[in-house]
């Protein structure tokens, strides 16, 4: 099996995990034929689509949670699997899979191909496997980019900067949302949709148990004090978001957001862009594959 393995040269907080040799026994004893590649974030979706046409079975993704999503928008309802190797910061979908972090570990769960078909999101065309958001974190989040660049700091500083400067311009969002069975409006600081049901449970907050419901989670904060969003900002810097008690929950397999604004900053998986409503959100079941541990059942 031919395997093409996309590095992210500027992936997260393992970059000195094992070296390419180490990975590359791994996988050549298992009739795996590696061939490895470093690639700025911008190619991903790039090099992967040339993978898809030039045949290769196999790509693995060696980044975070915005490498794995860049990648598999490309391998979205193709016949081709997704290996991961976790590098990012938080590493969200490899632990709902149960893919270890120690990359040599994750690179055994690839060896043993052991393949499962998962749930994916879309949003006007864009792919997110993990969630999507509008609101606080979005805004956050380029906030937090933009700080970084402005005075050089690390992320976390950044992230506290971000925070401070954001919690005086209060960025409420004023959105229609419309599902199959209803319609309604709301004035809110966060708009959340999770590929699948995200757990409230305090053990296992921010995760999911299970890829393969077919079904959108949707999060609305009811909250618009000053207080409330800065708890709300206190939870998406670390995390646990959905620990907030004042959320209003429901799914859905088809989603449309609306809004009197020309464009909209929504976040997916980490990254943001700016949107012109309305924005389609839906499920896509069963259409990307995925190699997990075989000692464990997926999600």
């Amino acid at each position: 099996m031919k395997a093409l393995v996309l590095l992210n040269s500027t992936a997260g907080t393992s970059a000195g995990g094992p070296p390419e040799e180490i990975i590359g026994k791994i996988l050549m004893a298992s009739g795996i034929e590696p061939e490895f590649r470093h690639v700025q974030p911008q190619d991903l979706q790039r090099d992967t689509a040339d993978a898809v046409v030039r045949k290769f079975k196999l790509v693995v993704a060696s980044g975070g949670d915005g490498t794995i999503s860049s990648v598999a928008s490309a391998l979205v309802g193709t016949d081709v699997i997704l290996g991961i190797l976790p590098r990012g910061t938080l590493n969200h979908f490899a632990k709902d899979l149960n893919i270890p972090l120690d990359l040599a570990a994750a690179a055994k769960v690839i060896a043993e191909k052991h393949v499962e078909t998962l749930d994916v999101g879309e949003v006007n065309d864009r792919i997110f496997t993990n969630n999507s958001s509008l609101g606080v974190y979005s805004h956050l989040a380029l906030e937090r980019e933009s700080q970084r660049k402005k005075w050089r700091i690390g992320k976390w500083f950044a992230l506290c900067l971000a925070s401070s400067k954001m919690l005086v311009r209060l960025p409420l969002v004023e959105v229609r949302l419309k599902a199959t069975e209803n319609a309604r409006t709301r004035r809110t600081p966060v708009v959340f949709v999770g590929n699948n049901e995200y757990q409230f449970d305090p053990m296992r907050v921010g995760t999911r148990l299970s890829l393969k419901e077919g079904e959108l989670s949707l999060y609305i904060a009811n909250t618009q004090s000053r207080w409330g969003v800065l708890r709300l900002t206190v939870r998406a810097i670390f995390g646990r978001l959905l620990q907030a008690q004042d959320l209003e929950a429901s799914k859905h397999t088809d989603l449309w957001i609306s809004s009197r604004r020309r464009s909209l900053l929504v976040a997916a998986d980490g990254e943001v862009v700016r949107m012109q409503p309305p924005l389609h959100y839906r499920i896509r079941p069963r259409s990307l594959r995925v190699c997990v541990p075989a000692s464990t059942s997926a999600p």
